[in-house]
């Protein structure tokens, strides 16, 4: 056996030894990534914060006193946008719960104390179209149900049943006071990122070019800047499609005369923020809202939503979100399949600008790939036939004389 051989049978081994270990021992690399990930959710969930006041933090820079020589101006500025970006991202939250939670308690308690009723009529209905089929007829009427009961019944099962949706309510306020924890200080490390993104972003140039080479780096710029855009420019663009959306469902619902019109565009326009499954989300919501009310008026609604769908699909979201992050319909909704499956709503979220940026870069690499092999056939074309240069001799040695 050649040296050649046993070199490449032994990386072989290794490589094989290492696949098998991986997959006997892979639940010790998982549970390490998850301890991890659970320790840094704080973190990660301040960087997130961050990245989202950040865009508001620019904007509201850029018209505060932008070009003040005030000393008290300068030293204060950065605070005090600070303080405006978290006031007006408080008040948005505030104001989507405080306008849908109580309209979504209402209809609740509708629902639970219209239900039985209409059950009562579906069943009594049903008796008397069932001639024709004598055995349901009399299937039907010995039930004698009491749908009152079995409803409190149900919602008794669902909230203290022993796996039900709440187990105890120590686990409940254990996890309330978990994600306060979470958030707070999530939170605070979100502001330290803030007021230093400057001082930290010199710190990161300075250690990319001690460590990494000068193409390597421009190329790490290259894929980072490509990113900020595309998450910048969907959160935006979203955010801006999502008010135009919601303000056209409130429009259209005064219009037309249908109850809540406000807390359902309010409703359809957060759940807009979702790509592609938001516009469900929000259909069965404001139907929820609307069909104990008045049945005829939710389908209304759901005839009038599909209407306005089709608008904002083919002529709202190319131009406000997909022009700007320059991502196809079909891999939109291939990637919020995909997403969604994997994540659920934070997957639908993270996979669009990531998916575009992910497209930019691949179609920036085709284009310059495209472009050098036409440079190279076109200098190959502009050679004559019999000007081509003929290869230097090795160094060292006479060139061969020309052939007779």
């Amino acid at each position: 056996m050649s040296k050649f051989t046993m070199k490449r049978f032994v990386q072989c081994a290794l490589v094989a030894a290492l696949i098998i270990l991986i997959i006997l021992y892979i639940q010790v690399p998982l549970g390490a990534a998850r301890l991890t990930l659970r320790s840094a959710m704080p973190l990660l969930l301040g960087c997130v914060l961050a990245y989202i006041l950040n865009l508001l933090l620019v904007r509201i820079e850029s018209v505060w006193f932008p070009h003040s020589r005030s000393a008290l101006v300068i030293r204060t500025r950065r605070g005090i946008c600070i303080l405006l970006s978290l006031i007006c991202l408080t008040a948005i939250v505030a104001a989507v719960v405080l306008l849908v939670l109580p309209e979504l308690r209402s209809s609740a308690e509708m629902i639970a104390r219209d239900l039985p009723l209409a059950l009562a009529a579906v069943q009594s209905w049903l008796i008397q179209h069932s001639d024709q089929f004598p055995s349901l007829q009399e299937w039907l009427t010995s039930l004698n149900l009491n749908w009152p009961a079995l409803v409190e019944r149900a919602l008794n099962l669902l909230l203290h049943g022993a796996t039900g949706i709440f187990n105890t309510t120590v686990s409940i306020l254990s996890a309330v006071v978990n994600w306060v924890i979470t958030f707070v200080i999530g939170l605070i490390f979100s502001l330290y990122l803030l007021v230093s993104k400057e001082r930290l972003a010199s710190q990161f140039h300075r250690l990319a070019d001690i460590v990494l080479k000068p193409r390597v780096r421009n190329g790490v710029y290259y894929v980072l800047n490509t990113v900020h855009r595309s998450f910048s420019s969907f959160i935006v663009g979203q955010c801006v499609e999502a008010i135009i959306l919601g303000v056209l469902c409130t429009l259209g619902m005064t219009v037309l005369r249908l109850p809540y019109a406000v807390v359902v565009g309010v409703v359809v326009g957060v759940s807009a923020l979702i790509p592609v499954a938001g516009a469900y989300l929000g259909g069965f919501i404001g139907f929820f809202l609307l069909v104990m009310v008045n049945p005829m008026q939710a389908l209304i609604f759901l005839i009038f939503l599909v209407v306005l769908q089709q608008v904002e699909g083919n002529l709202i979201y190319p131009r406000v979100v997909g022009g700007s992050i320059g991502l196809p319909g079909i891999w939109v909704l291939a990637v919020v399949t995909v997403g969604g499956g994997i994540m659920g709503v934070p997957g639908m979220l993270l996979g669009v600008p990531s998916a575009a940026a992910l497209y930019r870069l691949l179609s920036d690499f085709v284009r310059r790939r495209e472009a050098a092999e036409a440079e190279a056939a076109a200098a190959a074309s502009e050679t004559p036939a019999g000007d081509t240069p003929s290869s230097p001799a090795p160094s060292g040695e006479e060139p061969l004389p020309p052939s007779p």
